[in-house]
């Protein structure tokens, strides 16, 4: 009877070790993706500047922005540098501090969509997919809108 039962507990070793390593494993972390929206563009436009509030749930970096609507999506940056506004492209990707909101916003930092397939039309959905450093994927729909006029109440 000894034996019967060292050979059962020999045999479900592997399996409660193959199970107490994957608990073991923490998940990436997440980010969550809220208010996306893109401007809209006129016929042949070159690029469509985009936007989306992203939060955190544990550091991350968002490193890539990809889209069926366009050749290619870029993460930019913009700064006033003399009196001029610049844009530049922040090829190391964005970072993504641990539960603070990051607001990707016209005048600041952006998604760029460049080479548009087809003009962004007022109420347009625009699919975007976010890779981000550590956290899984997250694909958003982008409403094409015209952003308020500032001062405008609404």
């Amino acid at each position: 009877m000894k034996t019967l039962t060292l050979i059962a507990a020999c045999a479900a070793a592997p399996l409660s070790a193959g199970m107490a390593s994957s608990a073991v494993a923490a998940p990436a972390p997440k980010v969550a993706a809220s208010d996306a929206w893109c401007r809209p563009t006129v016929a042949g436009a070159m690029a469509a500047g985009c936007y989306v509030t992203l939060t955190a749930k544990g550091d991350d970096r968002l490193v890539a922005v990809e889209s069926p609507a366009a050749g290619r999506g870029e993460i930019h940056t913009m700064s006033m540098d003399g009196g001029v506004m610049r844009m530049r492209q922040l090829t190391d990707g964005l970072a993504l501090p641990a539960g603070k909101t990051v607001a990707l916003k016209p005048g600041a930092d952006h998604i760029m969509l460049i080479a548009p397939k087809t003009q962004l039309k007022e109420g347009a959905k625009v699919p975007m997919t976010l890779k981000f450093k550590t956290g899984a994927p997250v694909t958003v729909e982008a409403v094409v809108k015209t952003p308020p006029m500032p001062g405008m109440a609404h």
